[in-house]
This record gives C-alpha cells, structure tokens and sequence, in this order.
C-alpha cells in the first residue's frame, strides 16, 4: 500500500483544479449533447440550393423546407401556370388537341429554348403541349398565350389572377415563358401550390411532362427532337414531372413530382448551382418523404355524403357528392386521431344548372384541414308536370 501524504495549501489547490476541470468537462459534455440533439431534430435535406420545399399535394401538408418565401426568379417553372391554363382552356372547350395554331412573327422571335416555328407555321395543340411540358418550348408558350389570351399582356394577367386564385401570394408573372424580366418573380412554397393545382385538377398533364424524349413534325426533315429538360423522369422511378428551370438569373431550378406507393409528392428547389446538385436535393427531399410518410384516405372524390328527394327534378332522388379527395399524412406507424365533418349543405340554391349545394368541412384532432365543395352527382332536369304528378301520386299509394 503507497500512502500520499498532501499538506493543506497542496490539498486546497488539488481541489481547485479538480472542480475547475470537473466544471469544464460537464459544460462541454452539455453541449455536446445539446449540439447532438440539434442536428437530429433539425432535418437538412437541402444545402445548395437557395430555397426549397417539399409537400404532399392532396393535403398541401408542408413536410420540409427552406427560405421558401423568398422571391427569386422561377425561370421556366414559369411554365407550370402556363400548363394550367392551357388544360384549362382544353376543358372548356376553347382550344382542342387536334386543333391548329399558328405562330405569329413575336413567337417566332423567341429566345432561349424553342422548337424553332417559323412564322405563321402551323402546328397541333397536342404538339405544342408535348413541347413545352417536355422540351420547354419558349415559342410554343407564346403560340399558347396568343390563342387562349388573345394577346401575351392579356394571357400574363390570366396567369396572375390564377395565381392569385390558388394561394400564390408572392407570385408576379411578366411573361408565359420565364425568360428574364425586371419583376417576374416567385417563390418556391407558390411553385409547389401551382404544382399541385395542376396535378390535382389535371393529372392527365403528367402524360407529357413524363415522356423522356419525342418528337415534332411529321416531315422528318423537319422533325424535331424533343428530350425532357427532367432527366429525372428516365431514371428515376415513379418520377413523373413537372417542370424544371434556368437562367443566369435564377440559377437551377426544378419542381418535381414523384409517385410510388400510392402516394405522391411534390418537391422544389430554386437557385441551386449545378443542374446535378439541383437533381441531387429534389430526390433527398423526395426519398425521405416516400420513405417516412403514409397518406391515409378520408374521402375519395364522388363519394356519397346525403341522398335527397325532391319531385320538381328529375331523376327526383339524387346523391350529394364530394368534390375531391381528402386526405391525411401520417408518420409511418402515427396512429390515426379523431376525424369530424361539418355538413352545410343548402338545398334551395339547387337548381338544374348549379350543381353545387354546400361544403363539408373536415377535422383532424380538432383542427381544420380541408373545406371542400359538395355537389349533386346526376344530371339535373326540371320535372315537367306529368313526372310531378306521377311523384306524388306514387307517395299516395305507397302511404295507403
């Protein structure tokens, strides 16, 4: 056995240093902690990139972002407000697929990408559409802008008042393509709103957004080759659009969408360096949303919400409707909480020509989701007087 023999003024500055070091030691293991929890509870999915945002687009849930308020130049994601109003003005009947247009001498004049349309060149809307969803077409953009608008300064205040529809409250289009322009400004968190409106409301887009290469012009020596700006949509699978973007301005920008599983996702990012860094962050964001969230079905669209009677229309029963579908997002083993609906249906605003007659409201854990409209599924006529009488004549027999 050794015994140390301290006097007292050695012992005292023993004890001193020991605390101190004692002191220091617990300080930056506290830290370390701290520091440790912070990088597992702050998720980085996106570095390069200047803004960012990934979300679900059923339920417009917000799962990730990244300075995505700030306004910077959208460069051709332009195109995805531009996309809407063309699937838009196809669905009213405005323009038709098989239809022609023809390029004046401004679409024609077009820089940056384009099919190259000579002036006063026809072609088909289906093909216009393909070169823009796929190859970016700046002169088709034009084509589109002048049929549907009457003029580009007409089409550009449709594309804003759409915007301005749909939530994009930070949105300001100068022009239907995306080149430079002093004020033509947007933000990630409004890409993904337009992205998600045009997938909800016109999914059949994703037909051509998600073609990787085809081509324009019947005659082969004037055929043109179209390969998708998305390079995303030939090797990665589920990955079907929607628009990508660049400019010296803007940097490299890409809206994407992806499904698989049953599920889909939109994610953005704008402002990154390099379109392989722009790639690398979309399918980051991408793969842990598929990896780490379910969507769990409330309501499918035109499912049943009341049956109603009334003998001054025909049919006389009919079925009210909801609009679209609901969802929730979930953790991936979150345990489903408590959904409530609230029905304001009005009655006497039904008329043959209106089909809408209320709204369901939905309530997740007590807070609300989702306001959606409801409506009438079958096609309403106004009774005439026999199919009246023949109503009401069944309810008396079938009472006696």
């Amino acid at each position: 056995m050794v015994i140390i023999v301290i006097d007292k003024s050695k012992k005292i500055f023993l004890v001193i240093i020991s605390g101190l070091l004692l002191c220091f030691f617990a300080s930056s293991s506290v830290l370390a902690k701290e520091n440790n929890g912070n990088e597992t509870e702050e998720l980085q999915l996106v570095a390069d990139a200047k803004s960012a945002i990934l979300i679900e687009p059923t339920t417009l849930t917000v799962i990730y972002e990244k300075n995505a308020t700030e306004k910077r130049h959208p460069a051709s994601m332009t195109k995805i407000m531009t996309m809407i109003l063309i699937m838009e003005a196809l669905k009213k009947n405005i323009i038709r697929l098989d239809q022609t247009l023809y390029a004046s001498e401004y679409a024609s004049s077009m820089g940056g990408t384009n099919i190259y349309l000579e002036p006063g060149e026809g072609m088909s809307v289906e093909d216009l559409l393909k070169s823009i969803a796929i190859a970016s077409a700046n002169d088709s953009s034009v084509v589109f802008a002048e049929a549907i608008g009457g003029s580009v300064k007409n089409f550009v205040r449709m594309m804003n008042n759409k915007a301005q529809e749909i939530g994009c409250t930070d949105t300001s289009f100068k022009n239907p393509h995306g080149l430079p322009e002093i004020g033509h400004l947007s933000t990630a968190r409004d890409t993904a709103l337009m992205g998600a409106y045009l997938v909800n409301n016109h999914p059949e887009i994703l037909y051509y957004t998600s073609i990787y290469e085809d081509y324009v012009r019947e005659d082969t020596k004037k055929r043109f080759w179209l390969v998708n700006t998305n390079k995303l949509v030939r090797f990665i699978e589920g990955v079907d659009g929607i628009k990508t973007g660049w400019h010296n301005e803007a940097g490299y920008c890409l809206a994407a969408s992806i499904k698989k599983d049953n599920k889909r996702f939109i994610a953005v990012v704008m402002g990154a360096s390099t379109s392989k860094i722009r790639n690398q962050e979309i399918m980051q964001m991408l793969n842990y949303a598929i990896g780490t969230f379910e969507v769990h079905p409330v309501y499918k669209k035109n499912q049943v919400i009341a049956t109603y009677e009334d003998v001054s229309f025909y049919p006389s029963k009919y079925n009210i409707v909801i609009t679209e579908d609901v969802n929730v997002l979930l953790k991936k083993g979150e345990k489903l909480k408590e959904i409530t609906i609230e029905k304001n249906i009005d009655y006497d605003n039904l008329s043959y020509d209106n089909k809408k007659v209320g709204t369901l409201k939905i309530y997740y854990d007590g807070v609300l989701i989702k306001e959606v409209d409801l409506a009438v599924k079958e096609e309403l006529q106004k009774a005439n007087f026999f199919k009246v009488f023949w109503e009401i004549l069944k309810e008396i027999l079938l009472v006696s």
